[in-house]
């Protein structure tokens, strides 16, 4: 990859990360209103318009990042879900797919961080993902007659079961679009453990080789300590045989 082909990646991604974060959270806020509220006649339509817009901003992004890759074909392979972002939007339920958007940008924000950070960091996106996963589940079962999801109550009781792989079983998707939804919410509650596992474990690493290291400069000093005593130990004792022989001869 040429240099300039790189800089133009990654000064497209800078600049269009937290741009794309605000779209996908506006669209956030009208999928929430089309699922909950279920509107009808100039709302809906305006809705779907809004929604058609943000769709046309993920296109652009998606095209962009593809031109300016070199290596286009790995690129398109290696960003698969990136193109299931853009090529479901028909399939209501999966329009949810968008919001990797924001998960991506909390990871970037928050993925170095550790203590109070993480935690916002993993709240944040278990409540994203739960609610997000609810509001496909709901919009994919509601209107199928073997579905037991019926509500966004019940719907958001089946994303903190399913999140936390705890799976009561008392609420379930029954349509294939539902199954799809919850094996998506399996995949990200797994990925989002790992997440906060791994950086628990590299701050304990971290934490343990700063000890090491401190230990290890102590010890550094109190030998060099050590040394600059016997240092001055073997002058003074070379001092004294000096001025023993000095006296010793004089007396002979």
């Amino acid at each position: 990859m040429t240099m300039s082909t790189l800089y133009g990646q990654q000064r497209w991604e800078r600049r269009a990360e937290w741009p794309l974060a605000s779209v996908a959270f506006v669209f956030l806020i009208v999928f929430s209103v089309q699922v909950l509220a279920r509107p009808h006649g100039f709302t809906a339509r305006l809705l779907g318009w809004i929604m058609l817009g943000l769709y046309v901003v993920f296109v652009i992004d998606y095209v962009a990042r593809l031109i300016l890759a070199e290596d286009r074909t790995r690129w398109f392979l290696w960003h698969l879900l990136d193109l299931a972002i853009i090529a479901l939007p028909s399939v209501q339920s999966l329009r949810v797919l968008r919001l990797v958007v924001l998960v991506e940008v909390m990871e970037k924000l928050f993925g170095d961080a550790f203590r109070g950070r993480v935690v916002v960091y993993t709240v944040v996106n278990a409540v994203l993902l739960v609610y997000s996963a609810s509001l496909g589940v709901l919009t994919a079962e509601r209107t199928s007659p073997r579905a037991n999801i019926n509500n966004f109550g019940d719907a958001i009781w089946w994303g903190i079961t399913t999140l936390t792989t705890v799976g009561y079983g008392d609420h379930y998707p029954g349509t294939a679009l539902g199954r799809v939804i919850a094996v998506l919410l399996m995949l990200g509650g797994i990925s989002l453990i790992g997440i906060v596992a791994a950086t628990v474990a590299t701050w304990m690493v971290q934490s343990f080789a700063d000890v090491d290291a401190a230990e290890q400069a102590a010890t550094a000093g109190q030998i060099e300590q050590l040394r600059d005593q016997i240092t001055h130990l073997t002058d003074v004792v070379a001092g004294i045989q000096g001025v023993s022989g000095h006296a010793e001869s004089g007396s002979g």
